[in-house]
């Protein structure tokens, strides 16, 4: 399968469909059953605060996850993706209550690369402040 858009279809500045990403305290248990990765801080609210945290926090891998739909939605095919990179910046805090965290994400494509590749950089915000700086992605279209 190769993406769905057209190389020649796209410009710089071209905006990708902005999403939402809902995460609540079961998303994160869900999450560290399918990962492995049983760290308190992810789920441990007591745990959390005597790190330092100022509670619960959301993997830094699903926060990744989330914001690459962005593309992968985008394009229509996940394997259009080349190359994906990020710099962690904020932790996504996941509150226990009925509505949890929000992760936002916006992109754009920012530059084009040979090859039928574009570079997309992503914006990805949660209470307000960036949680991933530096996003960005490589993508192949057709």
């Amino acid at each position: 399968m190769t993406a769905k858009i057209a190389y020649g279809d796209v410009e710089v500045g071209t905006e990708l469909p902005a999403q939402d990403f809902p995460v609540t305290r079961a998303t994160l248990v869900q999450y560290a059953g399918a990962s492995g990765d049983f760290n308190p801080i992810h789920w441990n609210e007591k745990f959390a605060k005597e790190v330092g945290l100022p509670d619960v926090i959301a993997h830094g891998m699903f926060t990744m996850a989330e914001a690459i739909r962005v593309v992968t939605d985008w394009t229509g095919d996940p394997a259009a993706v080349v190359e994906y990179g990020v710099r962690f910046t904020k932790p996504v805090v996941v509150p226990n209550d009925d509505q949890g965290a929000t992760i936002e994400v916006s992109g754009k494509v920012a530059a084009k690369l040979d090859d039928n590749k574009v570079r997309v950089d992503l914006l990805v915000k949660s209470a307000g402040q960036k949680v991933l700086g530096m996003s960005r992605a490589v993508v192949q279209l057709a």
